[in-house]
């Protein structure tokens, strides 16, 4: 590796809701900090990924406001103005274009790695290689990066790349030109991406030059720098929570992948030898859970009668869920709560938290 390493910061990502992961998943606690995965969050598991790649001072996390202190809690290792409180949700873009001028205040024109708290990712080593890679590769090139996956079955719930020239090659991570951004497709166009072997699944993970990705603000979505670049001004001052208040007030929703990677003229992806899981909802729990003889994936107490292909989950596994005649469904326990639905309904869970919300305002 040149340099590059040493002027690497990273962002994580982690002010989502989690509505996918209802009922467990709620707006009072979302899902990347529920300790679900060996006794750990997603959010840590995100911040180990970087751990001995980037120190602790240039990694930040971007997070809702009201849950500053749990991440806080939950990364002791950063220092306290690397936790950002994000008043609104105001979709990636805002926290891409927020992160990368205050990293640029703070650090320079740095090389940034900006991840989100929803993977699963392994082997951490192979990770860590694509992420130096593509960083060599941004820093050289100047060009905007995403992290492309090999996919493994033909997923409709995720964004595509369609492969353009093939760049170079280092150890076990490869460059290619991004052709086209493909929006989530229905089952047949999935199965033709796969088989093709000429596109790769859009992780909405990127790396890029601070320069870089705020000049494509600059080209694409100028009020977002228009407004923030301001309010940045005021970083660590007394003046810092009202200014980004004020800003976040004036920014319109918009996700980075629409506003800016499919709008920049030259986009490269970076696919590494490592499996990534996609924790957005219910249907990723599947590789995680044992399975019994009747294929059902369960936490908890299960006992079901002619009843096969269910994913059944209990937050206290002592609890026990009871089945008759019924496949394909998902039966969520947490608390209070409980969620069934058909598996093949997952994505609507969404709308079904929306709605609850609409019922209490």
């Amino acid at each position: 590796m040149n340099n590059t390493k040493s002027n690497l910061a990273v962002v994580i990502m982690a002010g989502g809701a989690g509505t996918r992961f209802w009922p467990l998943s709620t707006a009072e606690f979302p899902k990347q900090f529920i300790p679900l995965f060996e006794g750990e969050s997603l959010l840590r598991k995100s911040f180990q990924r970087v751990q001995g790649v980037v120190p602790p001072e240039r990694i930040f996390c971007l997070t809702s406001a009201a849950f500053v202190s749990v991440a806080e809690q939950q990364l002791p290792e950063l220092p306290r103005n690397n936790v950002i409180g994000e008043p609104e949700r105001k979709d990636t873009a805002a926290a891409v274009c927020l992160s990368a001028l205050l990293i640029r205040k703070r650090l320079g024109d740095a090389v940034i790695v900006t991840l989100t708290a929803d993977h699963l990712i392994e082997p951490i080593e192979n990770f860590q290689q694509t992420i130096l890679s593509a960083a060599d590769g941004a820093a050289e090139s100047g060009t905007l990066y995403t992290f492309g996956i090999q996919p493994t079955w033909p997923a409709t719930g995720y964004g595509y790349l369609e492969l353009g020239e093939k760049i170079m090659e280092t150890g076990k991570t490869t460059h290619h030109q991004v052709a086209s951004f493909r929006e989530k497709p229905d089952s047949a166009t999935a199965r033709h991406y796969c088989e093709s072997g000429n596109y790769l699944w859009n992780s909405g993970m990127f790396t890029w030059r601070a320069d870089s990705v705020l000049q494509e603000f600059k080209n694409h979505l100028p009020n977002h720098l228009d407004l923030l670049k301001p309010a940045v001004e005021a970083d660590q001052t007394e003046n810092w929570q009202e200014a980004l208040k004020s800003a976040f007030t004036g920014l319109e929703r918009n996700s980075v992948d629409y506003a800016i990677m499919e709008k920049a003229a030259d986009v490269r992806c970076a696919a590494g030898e490592f499996t990534w899981r996609d924790m957005g909802g219910w249907q990723a729990m599947r590789d995680l859970l044992p399975r019994d003889r009747d294929g059902n994936w369960t936490q908890g107490h299960l006992h079901g009668l002619d009843s096969s292909d269910n994913l059944v989950f209990c937050v206290d596994p002592r609890e026990t869920v009871g089945l008759i005649g019924v496949q394909g469904l998902a039966v969520v326990r947490a608390g209070d709560r409980t969620l069934v639905v058909p598996q093949d309904r997952l994505e609507e869970i969404k709308q079904l938290v929306e709605a609850m919300e609409n019922q209490k305002s």
